[in-house]
């Protein structure tokens, strides 16, 4: 499980889905830090890790990373640590759209490729 600062590549996060779930990678992402853990079995095992570097909960967002499909396909907005009903998310789906678009902004400034 690593946190990404800088950039990681698709061949990366290829790696990381074959050794793990197949064709999906999990990640968690810091919307006010630009940063994502990824490579955890669970999405609140990143949530912890992030956690632990001085991020907020109220700033992350679980996905999922399909590296191989198309570029509007490949994120799913489906986690857990997604539900906070006091946060008005009452689903494991990122239900604000100007989340979702900066979720997605992150990820596809992070990973390269």
């Amino acid at each position: 499980m690593i946190i990404v600062r800088t950039s990681v590549t698709k061949a990366v996060l290829n790696t990381m889905a074959e050794q793990q779930f197949g064709d999906m990678v999990k990640a968690v992402v810091d919307i006010d830090q630009s940063i994502m853990a990824i490579g955890g079995e669970l999405h609140s095992d990143e949530e912890a890790l992030l956690l632990e570097e001085g991020s907020l909960q109220k700033n992350l967002w679980g996905i999922n990373l399909y590296p191989e499909r198309p570029a509007s396909e490949w994120i799913e907005f489906d986690s857990m640590i997604n539900v906070r009903p006091s946060g008005g998310n009452r689903s494991r789906f990122v239900e604000r759209p100007e989340i979702r678009e900066a979720v997605t902004a992150i990820v596809n400034r992070l990973v390269q490729g």
